[in-house]
């Protein structure tokens, strides 16, 4: 049996990594995006006037000893990607972290002391 090769062409369109955000028990918002094989240097974090930006570039590289024209189909995304994303007002953009773990880029967004809930006490009066 031969294997035909073929061209797909969704391809033609840009990658876009998928994300979750979500916010935790610790007053901050979570975002994660999936960002498999690459490296922290191929990953951009900004924070420009409200808006998060999460660049960069997946490069397909070959393995080892296997040359391109051998491949019968490629379907995993490569490229250059780019999202942003809005924040509200109650993210403390000079406390944000992010970190990169087996493929995902997690960015913490911790809030600013005045929108985590607080108790108000209640005075008895006379």
């Amino acid at each position: 049996m031969t294997i035909v090769r073929w061209s797909d062409s969704f391809r033609e369109f840009a990658w876009v990594p998928p994300v979750d955000i979500y916010e935790n028990g610790s007053h901050e918002l979570v975002l994660k995006a999936e960002l498999p094989d690459m490296t922290r240097e191929d990953i951009h974090v900004d924070i420009d006037q409200g808006t998060l930006t999460i660049k960069g570039e997946k490069k397909f590289a070959l393995d080892e000893g296997v040359k391109s024209e051998k491949f019968h189909r490629i379907e995993r995304r490569y490229g250059a990607f780019n999202r942003s994303f809005s924040l509200p007002p109650t993210v403390d953009t000079s406390k944000v972290a992010a970190e990169y773990k087996n493929g995902v880029l997690s960015v913490r967004l911790p809030l600013r002391d005045e929108a985590k809930p607080r108790q108000i006490p209640v005075e008895v009066a006379a």
